[in-house]
Formats: C-alpha cells, sequence, structure tokens
C-alpha cells in the first residue's frame, strides 16, 4: 500500500487521469459504474450537483457518490450563493460539493465566476473601476479559498459571454468594462490559483457555426495575447428535434488545436413530452454520439452531464412542454440514455454492426454559379444506433471530397466555383459512425459568374456611452464567385475620435483613416461566406459620431 501526496494527486487530475491508472490494470467489468470505464479511457464522466437532494436524498447521493468522477456546483459556487452582499462570503455550499467529492475520490469544476446571470445588483450598478476591483477581489476569494485543495482542479472562469449571432452580450460586464473584463477575469484567477485550469464556457458552440467561430478567434487572441485561458467548455444543452450537432468532433479539435483542453460541461437531451421509446431512443443516440466525440479527441477531458436525473432537472421549468432530459427518470431508474453512455465508455458492449440502406439518387435544383440544392430518398437504420444524417461527397476518383453534411435528407450546396460540372453522391450514417453504400451519382453544372473576388463590409454600432462606443459586428462577406484569401477594410473616424482597442483583424491608423486587414485565421472566404472583426473606440464627451465609409477590397 502506498499514499499519494494531494499536490501529485492533484498533478493527475489536471492532467485528465484519476487515481486508477496507478493500480494494476484488469479487464473493465462490463456492468461496472460509469467512472470505472471513463477511467479507463483516460477520460472522466461527471454531473452537476445540487445541495439539497444531497443532503436530503439517499439514491441521489448513492448515485452521484458511484456513478461519476467528477463533480460540479450546479448553482452553490456562483455569484449569488458566495458573496450575496459585497465583502460578506458564504461557502457553506461550496464546502459541501467540495467535502462530498473528496469523500468520494473525485474531481471538482468550480462553475462560474463571471456570469451575466446570478450575480447581485450590487455588482451590476457599479461604476468602471469599481466593477472591476470587485471582480477581481471576488475571484481572489473564491478561487484562493480552494487553491491548496486538491479536489478543486479547474473553474469555469467567464461564462456565456457570447450572443447566438457570435457577438459579444450586451452584458452589464461588457457595457461597463468592455471586451477587457475577460482577460482581467483569467489573470486574477491564475494569481489566486496558479496550478487550476481555467476554462470559458458556453452553449450552442457545439457544432461550426458563427457563435463557435466567435468562441475560436477570441481564444485564438487570447491566448496569443498570454492570457491564460487553459480550456474551453462545450456546455451541450441539446433537443432531440433539433438534430444533433454532427460536427461536434470536428470542432472539438479544432479548439485542442489551439493548444487548450477541451470539454462537455452541462450536457442534458431534452425532448417534447410525453416521452416514448421512439424519444427515448433518440436521446440515447445523442449522449452516444457527444461521449464517442469526446473519446475521438484526445484532448477532450470528459463529459459532465447537467444533473443526472429528471426529478431534479431545470429542463421543464425553463422550455414549456419539454424535460426528461436525463439518464436517470424522476424514480432513479436507469433509462436508455444510461446504457448509451455506459456502453459507449466501456468501448461498446452493445454494438450496432448494420450500416444504414443506401440513399436514393440525388436530385439537383435551383443550381446557381457557386450553390445548389440537392434532395433525395431518405434511408433507414435497422442496426438500433438510429439514423444520424448524411454525409454529401464529390466524385473525383481516389480523392473524393467531402461537401457538406445534413441531419434531413436534403441540403444546400455552397462555395462551388462557377461553369463547373460536379458529380456528387451521398451516404447515410448511423449513431454508430456506420457509413451506407454510396448513392447513385446526379451529375449537374453550375452557371457562368463574373469572375474574380470582390468584398462588401458592413459596421453595426454595438453599444455606445458619452464618450466611446463598440462597433461589433463588422461584417465583411465575399460577394464574388471565387474564393479570396484576403481582405481589407477602410473606414473613417470622426474629427477628434481615437481607436481603443479591436479585435479579429490587424489595424492601422493614418490620421482619421483606419485599415483593418484579415488576421491569419479568417482571411479565406468562399463565395457568399463571411467573417466578422470589431473595435472600440473613445470620443469627446457629448459627441455622437461614428465611423462611415467603409469599403473592402
Amino acid at each position: 500500500m502506498f499514499v499519494l501526496s494531494s499536490s501529485f494527486a492533484r498533478v493527475l487530475a489536471l492532467a485528465g487521469m484519476s487515481l486508477a491508472f496507478l493500480l494494476p490494470a484488469s479487464a473493465a467489468d462490463a456492468s461496472a459504474p460509469l467512472r470505472t470505464h471513463a477511467s479507463a479511457k483516460g477520460k472522466f464522466i461527471g454531473a452537476a450537483l445540487a445541495t439539497g437532494p444531497l443532503s436530503n436524498e439517499t439514491s441521489y447521493r448513492n448515485i452521484a457518490a458511484t456513478e461519476f468522477s467528477q463533480v460540479t456546483a450546479e448553482n452553490a459556487m456562483k455569484w449569488d450563493a458566495t458573496e450575496p452582499n459585497q465583502g460578506q462570503f458564504n461557502f457553506s455550499g461550496a464546502d459541501a460539493i467540495v467535502n462530498f467529492a473528496t469523500q468520494n475520490n473525485q474531481q471538482v469544476h468550480g462553475h462560474t465566476l463571471v456570469w451575466h446571470n446570478q450575480t447581485p445588483n450590487w455588482v451590476q450598478g457599479l461604476g468602471a473601476s469599481a466593477m472591476r476591483t470587485a471582480m477581481q477581489n471576488h475571484i481572489s476569494q473564491v478561487v484562493g479559498r480552494y487553491a491548496n485543495n486538491a479536489t478543486v482542479v479547474s473553474w469555469d472562469v467567464v461564462n456565456e459571454i457570447f450572443d447566438d449571432n457570435g457577438n459579444w452580450r450586451t452584458s452589464f460586464w461588457y457595457n461597463t468594462l468592455g471586451q477587457s473584463f475577460v482577460a482581467d477575469a483569467f489573470r486574477a484567477a491564475r494569481a489566486a490559483d496558479p496550478n487550476a485550469r481555467l476554462c470559458i464556457n458556453d452553449y450552442n458552440v457545439e457544432g461550426i457555426n458563427s457563435k463557435s467561430t466567435a468562441m475560436y478567434n477570441l481564444v485564438s487572441n487570447l491566448r496569443r495575447d498570454g492570457v491564460p485561458v487553459d480550456c474551453v467548455g462545450f456546455q451541450g444543452h441539446l433537443a432531440i428535434q433539433y438534430g444533433f450537432p454532427n460536427d461536434l468532433q470536428q470542432n472539438l479539435q479544432r479548439f485542442a488545436d489551439l493548444g487548450v483542453q477541451v470539454r462537455i460541461t452541462e450536457l442534458d437531451i431534452r425532448m417534447q413530452m410525453p416521452r416514448n421509446a421512439t424519444k427515448d431512443a433518440t436521446q440515447a443516440t445523442y449522449y452516444r454520439n457527444v461521449v464517442n466525440a469526446c473519446l475521438a479527441v484526445t484532448a477532450c477531458a470528459g463529459v459532465t452531464i447537467w444533473g443526472f436525473t429528471d426529478k431534479h432537472s431545470w429542463v421543464p421549468d425553463t422550455f414549456q412542454g419539454e424535460g426528461a432530459a436525463l439518464i436517470y427518470d424522476e424514480n432513479y431508474q436507469a433509462k436508455p440514455a444510461y446504457n448509451a453512455v455506459h456502453d459507449a465508455l466501456a468501448g461498446g458492449t452493445t454494438t450496432d454492426p448494420t450500416p444504414p440502406t443506401t440513399p436514393g439518387t440525388p436530385a439537383a435544383s435551383n443550381v446557381t454559379s457557386n450553390s445548389a440544392a440537392l434532395t433525395w430518398a431518405a434511408s433507414t437504420d435497422s442496426g438500433g444506433s438510429g439514423l444520424a444524417g448524411y454525409n454529401v461527397y464529390r466524385e473525383q476518383g481516389a480523392t473524393d471530397t467531402l461537401l457538406g453534411q445534413s441531419t434531413t435528407n436534403s441540403t444546400t450546396l455552397t462555395g462551388l466555383s462557377p461553369n463547373t460540372q460536379y458529380q456528387v453522391y451521398v451516404r447515410a450514417r448511423d449513431g454508430a459512425g456506420n457509413l451506407s453504400a454510396n448513392s447513385p451519382l446526379a451529375t449537374f453544372s453550375t452557371l457562368s459568374g463574373p469572375g474574380g473576388g470582390a468584398c462588401s463590409a458592413t459596421g453595426t454600432v454595438q453599444t455606445q456611452w458619452s464618450t466611446g462606443y463598440v462597433v461589433q459586428p463588422v461584417t465583411v462577406t465575399n460577394t464574388g464567385t471565387s474564393a479570396i484569401t484576403g481582405w481589407t477594410v477602410t473606414f473613417t473616424l470622426p474629427a477628434g475620435h481615437t481607436l481603443a482597442g479591436s479585435w479579429n483583424a490587424d489595424v492601422t491608423v493614418s490620421g482619421q483613416t483606419v485599415t483593418a486587414k484579415n488576421a491569419g485565421y479568417n482571411g479565406s472566404l468562399a463565395p457568399n461566406a463571411s467573417t466578422t472583426f470589431g473595435f472600440q473606440v473613445s470620443r469627446p464627451n457629448g459627441n455622437t459620431q461614428t465611423p462611415s465609409g467603409y469599403t473592402c477590397a
């Protein structure tokens, strides 16, 4: 028998390892708890815990202790719980979570330090200098309390700072402090605990979209500037009626390639009630897909489910007519979703070797110089994992190109070259990753169009105050019919206005003329594609002018 120091145990936890790795290896028991199988894969499996049922319900406490290797406080570590009045801290709930995790050899992920919700009114009414000081002091006190505790290994430093379009959320943090609050928060957290893993967290960023791309660009810029962003959290609040984000794994990997750890932080998969066997099967497929995506990305540390029993889920109170989002029902009985998570972590104890049937021949319509709509007869799946969607390919001999993906039996291809013949086919995929045979080929030719690349730029004033304003987004769009590899936007600042900061572009100023050139990661744009950048300006008190004359080349 041997004893590990708490500091060494914490190093292992930060690396995404559990103490089980130090024990002799043995074959995993097919009926073992989730945490046993996750540990064998080098991942954690976590749950958000509430202090009420943790104290009062034996079934809740037993499942939480047995099945999960990581826990997140659902509410007990948020600002309204820990510092309801300025300078008056209450750690009773947070300590209860940490003590429970310590007793059960679990990691704790701290959630959350800086958020626009569940923050007391006294914070929201502060001026800029006082608000920044209050934020830094709050982080110092909360993170510092657990800095020497081997159980608490990571924190959500900032949470939900973008809107669904990928613009900065106009929260009281942003309106008072501008973008600088994010870097300030991370630096304060690093000072409070040099060894904790520091994360940024958001929802609707699971797939590749404008919001996740805004997050990607921000994390890239922050790390370039030396801000200690260690990991990115993808919440995973999904719903079966909206389809599965089939580029989840690809999205996780592109963030991992920035050098950060990635993790699924708040997974639940809701359905429109009432619950039935068909909906349960779809939900189980979604849970399996999420776990498999994390398993496929080395830098994905694990998956945290936002609760575990429908009895205490936040979903019914938030989404009218929806619920049953978790892996145990209201009576603490395991659902098909539990089995899906278990089997994915166990390496597929129950497998689906049967691919979907072959899709029908695609039919092309609405063909332009750079796009085409496709439809085809749907596939079916009998293997048990469910039909997950379709991949659309261009026939090019030995190196066929994936042109797009869809969760339905139709899609619109964009970014095509003008006056070009395309031969395309479709393959169906199921929840286990099996692909069907190729559909028959469809052939179509894009129309001729004006050659060359062209671009446009439009700026939107997101917020303004008496002595300044923020323009976000400035949207740059490729209006030509061929791809461009770079762009330059110019515009004029009114007299007396000075640039205070910018992001997602390399900006220079000559007099009142501002020149913004693409960064290294957002210069390439396919036809009709767009990207964004933004900037902040200081102006004389009372002057209400804003920039004009945006041009793009």
